[in-house]
C-alpha cells in the first residue's frame, strides 16, 4: 500500500513529470480548473494514488472523457501528462546500506499492446491473431467503441494500450543484458537522490538505451518499493523455475536490507499492522475492480509538455 503522492515527494523534480493529486469525490470542475491552471495539455493519464496491476489507469484525450473518468473514481487519484517517450522499462535497483554503489538486478523492456494493419481486417480481427490479446478484447471493445472495427492500412501500427502493464496486455522482455556501467551509474545516482530508497523498481519512459546511458530524455513515471516484482522474470522465454529463483533472490536481498534498516532505527511492521495492511489491501482492490470507464480512446498525436515537475494536492 504505497501512495504515489507520498512517493512522488521523495523524487527530485528533474526525474519526474508534473503530478496533480486529488481526493476521491473531488468535483470535476475543480479537477478541470487545476489542470487548466497548470497548463496541462491532453492527452493526460489518470491513475489511482495507490496502484494495483494497472487497474483503473486510463489515458484521457479531452474534457468529456476526463469528466467521465473523474466521476467514476471512488479512491484518491493522480493526474500526470502523458510522457511522449516511446519506450518503457522497469528497472530493478538494489543498494546495501554498507555499500557506496547500488546495482541493477533486472531490466524488463515492455512492448505495448498493439496491432499492425494488413489493409483488410479490422482491429478486432487482428487482436484474435495474438492469443495473449484475446482476454483483453472485452475491455478494448468498451474503450475503443466503434473504433475496434477500424481497418488499418497495411503496415500501419496502432498502440491500443499505451502503458506497460502485464495485466493490460503488454509483453515483458528480459533486457537485463542491455545494462551497461553507464546506465547503472545513471540509475544509481538518481536512486541515491531518493531518500530511503534501497530496494525497488523504477518504471521509466525513455527514447532509447543510448540516451538513457547519457542521462538524456527519460522520466520516472512510477517508483515501487518493497512490494515490487522483478518483472523481467515474466519474459515468455523464462521458465517457472527461473521466476521462483528470481523471487527468492530478491526476497533474500530485501531481507538483508531490512535488517540493515532495522539497525539504523527503522522498525519492522508488527503482526497487527501487517494484518491491517493486508485486509486494507483486499478491500482496496475490490474498490479498484468496481471502477469502470465508459470512455472511447481515439489516439491523437502526442504533444510534448514543458512543465516544471511538482506535486500539487487538491482536496
Amino acid at each position: 500500500m504505497e501512495p504515489k503522492s507520498e512517493i512522488d515527494l521523495l523524487i527530485p523534480s528533474k526525474y519526474k513529470p508534473l503530478t496533480l493529486f486529488f481526493k476521491a469525490g473531488c468535483a470535476f470542475d475543480k479537477v478541470n480548473e487545476t489542470i487548466h491552471n497548470n497548463n496541462l495539455q491532453y492527452p493526460i493519464v489518470v491513475k489511482p494514488d495507490i496502484g494495483m496491476q494497472g487497474k483503473a489507469v486510463v489515458k484521457v484525450h479531452n474534457n468529456s472523457e476526463l469528466k467521465n473518468v473523474v466521476t467514476k473514481f471512488t479512491v484518491n487519484f493522480i493526474v500526470q501528462p502523458f510522457i511522449p517517450y516511446p519506450k518503457e522499462v522497469g528497472i530493478f535497483y538494489i543498494r546495501y546500506r554498507n555499500e557506496q554503489y547500488g546495482k541493477i538486478t533486472g531490466i524488463a523492456e515492455k512492448e505495448f499492446l498493439s496491432v499492425t494493419g494488413d489493409g483488410n481486417n479490422t482491429i478486432e480481427t487482428l487482436l484474435y491473431d495474438t492469443p495473449r490479446y484475446i482476454l483483453q478484447i472485452p475491455v478494448l471493445k468498451k474503450l475503443l467503441g466503434s473504433g475496434i472495427n477500424d481497418i488499418l492500412q497495411k503496415g500501419e501500427e496502432r498502440i491500443l494500450v499505451p502503458y506497460g502493464n502485464h495485466v493490460r496486455g503488454s509483453l515483458f522482455l528480459d533486457s537485463t543484458y542491455k545494462n551497461t556501467k553507464q546506465i547503472e551509474s545513471v540509475i544509481d545516482i538518481a536512486s541515491k537522490s531518493i531518500d530511503g530508497f534501497y530496494f525497488g523498481r523504477l518504471d521509466i519512459r525513455f527514447n532509447n538505451f543510448k540516451e538513457l546511458s547519457e542521462n538524456k530524455n527519460w522520466n520516472i513515471i512510477e517508483l515501487n518499493g518493497a512490494g515490487s516484482e522483478p518483472t523481467h522474470m515474466y519474459d515468455p522465454k523464462h521458465s517457472l523455475f527461473f521466476a521462483w529463483k528470481e523471487i527468492i533472490r530478491h526476497w533474500s536481498i530485501l531481507y538483508t536490507i531490512s535488517i540493515q534498516n532495522k539497525r539504523k532505527g527503522f522498525p519492522y511492521l508488527s503482526y497487527k499492522e501487517g494484518m491491517t495492511m493486508f485486509r486494507g489491501n483486499s478491500e482496496y482492490v475490490k474498490k479498484l475492480n468496481e471502477i469502470h470507464f465508459e470512455t472511447t480512446i481515439a489516439d491523437e498525436p502526442v504533444r510534448q509538455t514543458h512543465l516544471q515537475p511538482q506535486l500539487m494536492v487538491v482536496r
